[in-house]
């Protein structure tokens, strides 16, 4: 007679204990992977991802039937989370919001035992709710729709630009043909040299412009370029230098890149999406988990790595990460809190000099 399962174990986690309910549930019925493997994973990267998350409000993207059940995108903490979670009441328009702030290990394991796949972070810590200390500029490959009739013009190499719907991670739709890596990947891949191309003239102008520019692959269609702030400047001053800089990388690149929000009017050009720097925004963490097939992770990259034929915004999964973690590419870059005063003075003395 084979050992009966037994339905629930606890984990140690700092000073607490975490009780994980039916830990073999399956999560990823695909993958064959269970909640216990997810709660193994956060633990395994908790060194790395409590930083990213600590003193910042949380959406919790909860499957409790399963990636392939209806999600629950979860701002307000459940009554029955325990007192030890912490928790920052923040206004929102007519009322406020209790969210989750994810500060420890056990918390982060306890996240994953309420079957939250992927920590949704704000990009402001709840002590300064209005002052972020992150700007993201999300760069996703055009979808069919966004192509419209006509291929729009490119400068260098005719690869295909289709792929999934840009600016949303959570989608599960796939993407058509692209030469970008060569190899037979997933087909939100297909576009995804637009996406390196995007990435590298993004960090060049943040060059230019004095600040550092931080790349993760999203674990969902493309990349996420990051700036640390100093969290001097509001959201209003920091969304509006991300739309002059965009703008600006829309006006250098014409063919390929743009900042308009309608699909229809995108002609196939990828869209430098800066619409997640807003009070109450979120952007996926990085070394989350993407309640995607396979279980991928929003994986911080470094710039040379864009050159990687290999590099796909799915590379890195839940079992394949690992292999990533006793190196951090970020550590090589210096990503303290930049201001935006003096980039902002460059920002407009370049946008003036480029408009003739």
């Amino acid at each position: 007679m084979s050992e009966k399962r037994t339905d629930a174990r606890n984990v140690r986690a700092g000073n607490r204990t975490v009780r994980i309910s039916r830990p073999e549930k399956v999560l990823f019925p695909d993958d064959g992977i269970s909640k216990w493997d997810l709660v193994d994973y956060y633990r395994s990267v908790s060194r790395r991802i409590i930083p990213q998350l600590r003193g910042r409000p949380l959406m919790m993207e909860r499957h409790p039937d399963g990636i392939g059940g209806t999600p629950l995108m979860q701002k307000n903490a459940p009554d029955h989370f325990p007192d030890w979670v912490r928790r920052a009441v923040l206004p929102k328009e007519g009322g406020k919001v209790t969210h989750v702030v994810c500060d420890d290990t056990a918390t982060l394991l306890y996240l994953a035992d309420q079957a939250c796949v992927t920590p949704h972070r704000w990009l402001s810590r709840a002590d300064r709710p209005d002052h972020p200390d992150r700007l993201v500029i999300d760069l996703d490959p055009p979808s069919p729709e966004e192509s419209g009739s006509e291929e729009s013009g490119s400068e260098k190499s005719g690869s295909e630009k289709s792929g999934s719907e840009a600016g949303s991670e959570a989608s599960g739709s796939e993407a058509s043909g692209s030469e970008a890596s060569g190899s037979e990947a997933s087909g939100f891949e297909s576009g995804f040299e637009e996406v390196r191309w995007a990435a590298r003239r993004c960090c060049a102008l943040l060059g230019e412009l004095g600040l550092p520019g931080l790349l993760m692959t999203t674990g969902s269609r493309g990349l996420h370029v990051i700036v640390p702030l100093d969290r001097r400047a509001d959201f209003d001053t920091v969304r509006s230098f991300a739309h002059e800089a965009a703008g600006l990388l829309a006006a250098r690149h014409p063919d390929r890149l743009t900042t308009e929000p309608r699909k229809a009017n995108r002609r196939g050009r990828l869209y430098l999406d800066v619409q997640r720097n807003g009070y109450a925004q979120t952007a996926v963490t990085p070394y989350a988990v993407r309640a995607r097939p396979g279980a991928p992770v929003a994986t911080p990259i470094d710039a040379r790595e864009l050159d990687d034929p290999e590099l796909r915004s799915d590379r890195w999964t839940l079992r394949t990460v690992g292999e990533r973690l006793a190196d951090d590419p970020w550590a090589r870059t210096d990503t303290r809190g930049r201001s935006l005063r003096a980039p902002r003075e460059r920002l407009r003395r370049l946008a003036e000099d480029e408009a003739g």
